[in-house]
């Protein structure tokens, strides 16, 4: 749980530095989308501004997704750590 909430920190402190994590991919391509992460079980456990944008962060036991939100109907999700799913 610990090392959760470090990696989360760390992502957070990303979004608010204004980068984005290394391995976010669009929803459209060969990421995951946040509808999928939803309904998958994740649960959104935190979100930071990014300027204009949010970044939201979804847990799930060990595995943990940043999400961006490059519009209202658009998000580009990545892992932010390696037990992700």
């Amino acid at each position: 749980m610990t090392r959760i909430l470090w990696v989360v920190a760390m992502a957070a402190g990303w979004a608010f530095a204004g980068l984005t994590p290394a391995l976010a991919q669009s929803s459209g391509g060969e990421g995951v989308s946040m509808q999928t992460l939803l309904k998958r079980g994740y649960e959104i456990k935190a979100a930071a501004p990014n300027g204009a944008q949010y970044v939201v962060f979804l847990q799930k036991g060990n595995s943990a997704y940043a999400c961006e939100f490059v519009t209202i109907t658009n998000s580009r999700c990545g892992s932010i750590n390696k037990e992700a799913q």
